[in-house]
């Protein structure tokens, strides 16, 4: 109850200062949300345009929320999204495979591209113990070249250098039927994963044996070792889950919101997703509920400044304010608990009852 209470907060917060930012360049604040939910749930495409661009960030802040949760910071995300996005689209321009067979070897391929991007620097940590954020930070880079030479080196598109080949109708996660359903979105079967994947973490994390001594580790990594868990496998083993999420997230970007695979662009979803696990503190279902809202900012910000002229930056500020608040969530529970100590006495003279949950 208390982080949904400080997440709900964070929201608040950044929409306050967001109407402040368009009420001092001019703008109606009130109109401008107006035309922010239009743009993302105005009707049905628009809303699988909200969902499908809430996908990819699903997949990242699983990804750094499993990670948290386990005691761990993984800031690559971005560089595991390329990873996993390029083994999966070399897979759909290599092989011609019934559909079933091919989608489920690109997910594979996907996961175990972000896997292994991910395994040395859980190595490093639980050998060395060498940081895991600067040794992911260097990952991201060295993805990024990766990507940069493999793509025009072999999957390179015939008029473009900067793009790989469309990827064949098989090998997408795009289909007839969904797709006219939203009414031609961009949608695709990558949501229903995202939604597996939110319910494989929630099992894992809360009600497995395996969960329990990566978290264990996490809380405390000496009483973990003193306990009988295997602490250096406990931290590669969440680096591989963790890195395994961010590479589903580049297999659905790149196979499903998109055909293909660029060159020269680092995903801003891989840190979008520190976001997104921050707001929804680090649960499966508040990553879910707070991916759907930063998709829904991010799908109706050009429809906010197309018929307002409020700048799409606005949009940018507002996630901008609501990860500082999400952040600096210790700050608002003192601002709760401080209310709370100031709710009115009931007739016996005490402060009235919270609930269990709270």
């Amino acid at each position: 109850m208390r982080n949904t209470i400080v997440s709900l907060l964070a929201v608040v917060f950044g929409l306050l200062a967001g109407a402040i930012l368009m009420a001092v360049t001019g703008h109606n604040p009130i109109e401008g949300y107006t035309y922010l939910m239009q743009g993302g749930l105005k009707n049905t495409e628009r809303l699988g345009n909200t969902l499908a661009t809430a996908t990819p960030l699903i997949f990242t802040g699983l990804s750094v929320a499993f990670a948290f949760r386990t005691g761990l910071f993984n800031i690559g995300a971005a560089g595991q999204m390329l990873i996993g996005g390029l083994c999966a689209t070399a897979i759909g321009l290599t092989f011609d495979w019934p559909r079933t067979v091919l989608l489920a070897a690109m997910v594979l391929a996907g996961f175990i591209g972000g896997a292994v991007w991910a395994f040395l620097p859980g190595l490093l940590k639980a050998k060395y113990n060498v940081h895991e954020v600067v040794s992911t930070i260097m990952l991201n880079w060295i993805a990024f070249w990766t990507v940069n030479y493999a793509v025009p080196a072999y999957f390179k598109a015939e008029s473009l250098e900067t793009e790989s080949r469309i990827l064949p109708e098989a090998a997408t996660l795009r289909v007839p039927g969904l797709t006219e359903m939203f009414d031609g979105s961009y949608i695709n079967l990558g949501i229903f994963l995202g939604l597996i994947a939110v319910i494989v973490m929630a099992f894992l994390i809360d009600r497995t044996t395996l969960g329990y001594e990566l978290k264990a580790v996490g809380f405390n990594r000496h009483a973990a070792e003193y306990g009988g868990i295997a602490v250096n496998r406990s931290i590669v083993v969440s680096m591989l889950i963790s890195g395994g999420l961010a590479g589903l997230g580049g297999m659905v970007q790149y196979t499903g919101n998109a055909a293909n695979i660029q060159i020269g662009i680092l995903p801003s979803q891989g840190f979008d997703g520190i976001a997104v696990a921050l707001l929804g503190a680090n649960s499966p279902v508040g990553v879910l509920l707070a991916a759907i809202f930063f998709g829904l900012l991010y799908s109706g910000r050009g429809f906010m400044n197309a018929m307002t002229e409020v700048p799409p930056e606005i949009a940018d500020s507002i996630i901008a304010i609501i990860i500082y608040f999400a952040a600096t969530s210790i700050l608002i529970e003192r601002l709760v608990r401080r209310f709370k100590g100031r709710l009115p006495l009931n007739r016996s003279g005490t402060a009235p009852q919270q609930g269990k949950g709270e």
